[in-house]
């Protein structure tokens, strides 16, 4: 196993290439625009201005469609930083609303999305694969592939609970 100083060592050795520095900005601009085109073109959904940058690990932002938020619910659009892809996720705004949702679907059997198996250590209860290896030469298909992703997500959801 490798120590926390070789760790750093190359930490900054890739810093130095200034690679990394340039792709994590140009990824966060793109994060904060998508951000931005969900919350004008849907202003049924309240979208927060906050964004969770997290530690190269994912990014996400939260969305919160009515009829979620009034059941403690949110959907996030993540970046899954060492995987690099999108995903959407319905998450709760705590962990006793998330455990009675992920029960629910659970129970159900409904299998549209992928139940987690667990929540130990898990914000989700429901993920779905937005884009897997993303393309950023071409933002707009990009946003319009998140999108559609995410708003059939939101209406699956919808129907479900309206039925349940």
């Amino acid at each position: 196993m490798e120590s926390f100083q070789q760790y750093m060592d190359e930490y900054c050795e890739q810093l130095r290439r200034g690679v990394i520095q340039k792709a994590y900005k140009g990824l966060m601009e793109y994060i904060m625009k998508l951000r931005t085109y969900f919350r004008d073109k849907y202003p049924e959904y309240c979208v927060p201005s906050s964004t969770y940058y997290g530690y190269m690990d994912m990014t996400y932002f939260p969305l919160f469609p009515k009829l979620l938020k009034d059941r403690g619910l949110k959907i996030a659009i993540v970046f899954v930083h060492e995987a690099c892809k999108f995903e959407v996720w319905l998450a709760a705004t705590n962990k006793q609303v998330q455990k009675e949702y992920w029960q629910l679907m659970k129970d159900s059997h409904w299998d549209k999305y992928q139940v987690l198996p667990s929540l130990q250590g898990e914000d989700a209860i429901l993920i779905s694969l937005l884009v897997e290896n993303p393309n950023f030469v071409d933002l707009d298909a990009l946003t319009n592939q998140i999108e559609q992703e995410t708003v059939k997500f939101i209406k699956d959801i919808e129907n479900f609970l309206s039925a349940h």
